[in-house]
C-alpha cells in the first residue's frame, strides 16, 4: 500500500448563478461526472455535502465553486481530467466559469488515509500562488513525487 496519495483542488468562478439558464449544462453534467470519478482507476475521495456534490460548499466566495479529491497518484488523476469524458465538460469550462488570473488548481501528497480540509487546501493554493510550484503545492505542469519516493530511491542507490 502507497504511503501517500494525491490530493487536488480546483476552484473556478461562476459566471452566472448556478441555478441560471446559463450553468444549466454544467449543473446537468455534474451527477455523471462525479459518478465518472468515482469509478475512474486511482480515485480514492471527493468533497461532497449532503446532495451528493459540492456546488453548496462556497469556502473560498459565494460565487467560487470548489472541487477537492484524492487520488493514487498524479497519473490517475491527469487521465481522469484529460482522457476521460470528464475532457468534454472541461473543454467548456469558459462557458460557465471566469477565466482565471492566477493558480486555481494545486496538487499535494497526503499520507494515505488523510482527507483534506477546505482551509488545508486553501492553503496549499495560497502557497502555490505565491511562491510557485513546489513539493508541498504544486501542478500537472510541474508534478513532485511523494515524499517516500525520494527516500526510497536513496536507499535503492545505496544498495550495493
Amino acid at each position: 500500500m502507497p504511503t501517500y496519495q494525491l490530493a487536488q483542488l480546483n476552484i473556478a468562478t461562476l459566471l452566472a448563478p448556478l441555478d441560471s439558464p446559463q450553468l444549466a449544462g454544467f449543473v446537468s453534467e455534474l451527477d455523471r461526472i462525479n459518478a465518472l470519478a468515482e469509478a475512474a482507476p486511482g480515485f480514492v475521495w471527493r468533497l461532497q455535502d449532503e446532495a451528493g456534490d459540492a456546488t453548496a460548499l462556497r469556502p473560498f466566495g459565494d460565487d467560487v465553486l470548489v472541487n477537492m479529491s484524492v487520488w493514487d497518484s498524479v497519473d490517475a488523476l491527469h487521465d481522469y481530467t484529460y482522457r476521460s469524458d470528464h475532457a468534454q465538460i472541461f473543454r467548456r469550462r469558459r462557458d460557465w466559469f471566469a477565466k482565471p488570473t492566477e493558480a486555481h488548481m494545486v496538487l499535494w501528497w497526503v499520507p494515505h488515509g488523510h482527507r483534506p480540509t477546505p482551509a488545508e487546501a486553501a492553503e496549499r493554493l495560497g502557497r502555490l500562488q505565491r511562491h510557485g510550484p513546489t513539493p508541498h503545492a504544486f501542478s500537472f505542469r510541474d508534478p513532485c513525487p511523494p515524499p517516500d519516493a525520494v527516500d526510497t530511491a536513496i536507499a535503492a542507490d545505496a544498495q550495493p
